[in-house]
């Protein structure tokens, strides 16, 4: 739970022995401390100044590259223009590969751009969907997407698993969902959450898109209110990024055997149910998955990530692209809360790109190898 004190007209409620980050404009601070501590409420600063962290991350830098994708930084978090110049380029260098294409356009009438990456050797193969960044200020996500395209690209011809994985099967790579609300997130919100549509009843811009599917759309951990953070919006598939994706994924149900969608934070790996306590019908298969998978990242970190169903591990929510996905005929669907667990959040540093990335990508691998092999 995140509340912001400088928002007064925003309500909320907060159960006792629940952790909570608490957003204080810098004034109040130090009057706020010695209330918590005649309460006797336990806290810890994990952040002093939240405006300077993200002027860090948002802040002018040195100018980039942008015309060579070997020049390319994936260390860094990029601009939704960089991100979308980085994949023409790729389009470009690497069309034996790569194949850029859009699904649709979004709310303000950005279009949605997917990569479908790997070896054209025979007309119909198996697929992988792989989105990031549903939510704007999770910017660990959309760098993990690139991420994931660099090491694809790189070790092609050296990595013996990856060659198989781009040979038997294609991904398609979403890097920004929503790219409304991302590109938000870097101009005038850095903890902007939702999509950017309008209500005409409220001033309150934007829907939650990981509660706009339809699956118990708008029941428990989802919320009618178009102020709230969860608002699932006034119906199923209303945000047109939603509709654009889950077209093409019912479009390509029968060939996409994966779905693959990059959250953060909490590191955990999560399979459906979000939106009730129940065991799916292949638990076996998609327990042993997610197993290997979080075994293989702590591998090369000693990054300890858990996993489970989504309603039991994390919290119980309506709507998700998850259980969409899963309810639509995808086998392995998974959702990863990327790191940390909290003390940096959404303000993951730069510095810890390449580690999250790195280990995230041999779960990734995990996952997909998986696929490749009958599951009884």
């Amino acid at each position: 739970l995140q509340v912001d004190l400088w928002q007064p007209s925003s309500t909320f409620h907060i159960n006792e022995g629940t952790v909570t980050d608490v957003r204080v404009p810098q004034n109040t601070s130090r009057s706020l401390l010695p209330y918590l501590q005649h309460a006797n409420i336990q806290y810890t600063i994990l952040i002093s100044d939240l405006q300077k962290a993200i002027e860090n991350q948002t802040g002018l830098r040195s100018y980039r590259n942008r015309r060579s994708v070997s020049g390319y930084n994936y260390e860094v978090y990029h601009s939704l223009e960089e991100i979308q110049d980085w994949m023409h380029q790729l389009n470009k260098t690497h069309s034996d590969l790569v194949h850029m294409f859009s699904v649709g356009k979004s709310y303000e009438g950005r279009p949605l751009f997917v990569l479908k990456l790997g070896k054209r050797s025979r007309l119909y193969k198996k697929a992988v969907w792989i989105d990031c960044g549903i939510h704007a200020r999770e910017w660990i996500g959309p760098a993990f997407c690139q991420w994931f395209v660099k090491e694809a690209l790189q070790t092609y011809q050296i990595d013996p698993a990856m060659r198989k994985m781009l040979t038997q099967l294609y991904f398609y790579i979403m890097p920004v969902f929503n790219v409304d609300g991302y590109h938000f997130s870097w101009t005038n919100d850095r903890f902007w959450r939702k999509t950017r549509s309008k209500n005409t009843r409220f001033r309150c811009h934007g829907v939650d898109a990981n509660r706009n599917w339809k699956v118990k759309w708008c029941d428990e951990g989802a919320s009618f209110h178009p102020c709230d953070d969860t608002y699932c919006g006034p119906f199923p598939e209303s945000e047109p990024e939603v509709k654009a994706v889950a077209h093409f994924l019912r479009k390509h149900r029968k060939q996409i055997k994966a779905y693959l969608s990059f959250h953060a934070y909490a590191q955990m790996l999560l399979y459906p149910y979000s939106y009730k306590y129940a065991t799916i019908p292949n638990f076996s298969c998609v327990e042993l998955a997610a197993y290997n998978a979080v075994n293989a990242l702590q591998s090369a970190y000693g990054i300890r990530y858990r996993y489970g169903p989504a309603s039991s591990t994390l919290y119980v929510s309506s709507g998700s692209s998850m259980d969409w996905a899963y309810k639509n005929g995808i086998p392995y669907a998974f959702a990863f809360e990327l790191r940390d667990t909290g003390h940096f959040g959404f303000l993951l540093p730069e510095t810890l790109i390449k580690p999250t990335c790195t280990e995230t990508v041999l779960a990734v691998k995990n996952i997909t190898l998986h696929l490749l092999k009958k599951c009884h």
